[in-house]
């Protein structure tokens, strides 16, 4: 992978992780003032969703040396 792919790469992975600590605390703040519970459960998807693309860059960038 090229230098500047690598590059990308880390800065699309540290966006992600801003956003998933982003909608932690969002869906924190929404379970403390009770907010409808529709609503909660859809914000935890995304930042499922966000989760999951995180581990597929990471698995990008970071090889596996056990294969």
């Amino acid at each position: 992978m090229a230098d500047q792919e690598q590059a990308e790469l880390r800065l699309q992975l540290a966006r992600l992780r801003q956003e998933h600590t982003d909608f932690d605390a969002a869906i924190n703040a929404m379970e403390t003032t009770g907010c409808d519970r529709l609503q909660i459960q859809r914000m935890k998807k995304k930042k499922l969703f966000i989760k999951d693309r995180l581990q597929d860059l990471e698995d990008q960038v970071i090889p596996d040396w056990s294969a």
